[in-house]
């Protein structure tokens, strides 16, 4: 991994920072850091080479185990561990960090990042309210630097068909939704065990689908209730949930509401087919779209190695490793286009033309509602209420809502028996 290719050795270099290194990096982070370390190319920043420098992580094992696989001097991967981690990847003179920790840790990287002046990019959910929020945005500006947020779906095929439809009044006013994902227990008592100690999914995997619904149709968001269950993942009245029922209740010009229900769980048999379940229906004032995951055409059995090794049904959307018909070896998906697309925007601003033009390179890719930070009040105000009220029914609080830029404030939490509500947020979501 040392050799330098003549070709390529002389470009710009952007050079990364990964904070986390489970799942998320194994499937989408490190295939495009991998492929994009010869180079990438844009007509308006010319062609120029993606480093993935180092990471940050609690115990830096996989760190070591990905510096040995990929054959890494630590010259040229940089593993951090322990509590200054952050720090100390961010001292190692990184452009920009990728964010993709559990997700009650986002935020103190985020922020550390962003006062070092570096662009950042957030798994979902970006953080779990909306001080968090205000706080990261405003220093974005202040720093000028992008602060964005992965939601790899809505670059899912099938859902920018949905939206194209709407944008272009095929489908005609949402009156209302359901999005339902399902995943297997290893995810939840496995793969996630370290840190599942109350959290839902509804926080970790719903949050998808409430962007998917807030950036394709607009909208004011106005309530959100949500109920769900425990006793598999952790204690029946403990802080953790197997599974969340979660419902929003949006707004529009018209003055005609929709209401949207979002079901999700993380305690699916290991033997179900499919890596994920994912369903999703609209219903329109002209039309239905149903869309599902695992009909997408493909069904696959291996003798002793399906459903568990590999899955029966397979979903090549969102990442697969293929034998191209010209013989590369590739990974590719939208769950990996969408870390691309971060990165081109980063390489815009900081090399598609003269630095005294910087700022308006800078103001044009960080007007992108479909992944900026800043454009994310309704999703993370969605998430901040659902955890609320999941705290509450832990405590022995059940059957809230949050009413949202009513009377009271932005978020105010109702609870049943109460004359007053609870104030989650006061200034105008």
């Amino acid at each position: 991994m040392n050799s330098q290719n003549p070709k390529t050795s002389q470009l710009p270099v952007l050079r990364g920072g990964m904070v986390g290194m489970g799942m998320i990096f194994d499937e989408t982070y490190a295939p495009f850091f991998e492929a994009a370390q010869d180079g990438l190319f844009d007509p308006a920043t010319g062609p120029y080479k993606v480093a993935l420098a180092g990471c940050a992580t609690r115990t830096g094992s996989r760190g070591a185990a990905y510096r040995e696989r990929r054959g890494l001097s630590e010259a040229d991967f940089g593993n951090f561990a322990g509590d200054s981690a952050v720090e100390d990847l961010l001292g190692a003179g990184i452009d920009f960090l990728c964010v993709a920790s559990p997700d009650d840790r986002h935020f103190s990287a985020a922020r550390a990042a962003l006062e070092a002046g570096r662009h950042v990019v957030i798994e979902k959910p970006s953080v779990l309210s909306l001080a968090e929020l205000d706080e990261l945005a405003a220093l974005a500006k202040d720093r000028g630097v992008l602060a964005k947020v992965v939601y790899h779906k809505l670059l899912d095929p099938d859902h920018k068909k949905l939206r194209t439809l709407v944008h272009d009044g095929i489908l005609s006013h949402v009156n209302n939704g359901y999005c339902s994902l399902l995943e297997p227990k290893s995810i939840s008592g496995g793969q996630f065990a370290s840190w599942i100690t109350g959290r839902n999914p509804g926080t970790y995997v719903a949050v998808h689908y409430l962007k998917l619904i807030d950036y394709t149709f607009g909208g004011r968001l106005k309530s959100v209730a949500c109920t769900g269950q425990r006793g598999l993942v952790g204690p029946k009245n403990g802080p953790t949930w197997d599974s969340t029922q979660l419902r929003l209740v949006y707004e529009y010009d018209s003055g005609r509401e929709a209401a949207f229900d979002i079901h999700t769980s993380w305690v699916t048999p290991d033997n179900f087919p499919g890596y994920v379940e994912q369903e999703v229906q609209f219903r329109f004032d002209n039309g239905v779209w149903n869309g599902h995951s695992r009909k997408r055409g493909v069904e696959l059995t291996v003798e002793g190695r399906t459903p568990h090794e590999l899955k029966t049904t397979v979903n090549n959307h969102y990442n697969g490793s293929f034998l191209e018909p010209w013989g590369e070896r590739s990974q590719r998906g939208y769950g990996i286009e969408t870390i691309e697309r971060f990165v081109r925007e980063v390489a815009y601003v900081e090399l598609g033309g003269p630095l005294e033009n910087r700022p308006e390179r800078l103001t044009a890719m960080a007007d992108r509602h479909y992944n900026e930070l800043a454009a994310d009040r309704q999703v993370v105000a969605a998430v901040q209420s659902m955890e609320a009220i999941l705290a509450k029914a832990s405590a022995g609080e059940p059957n809230g809502i949050v009413e949202v830029n009513g009377p009271s404030g932005g978020l105010a939490l109702w609870l049943p028996g109460k004359s007053e509500p609870e104030i989650l947020y006061g200034a105008a979501v």
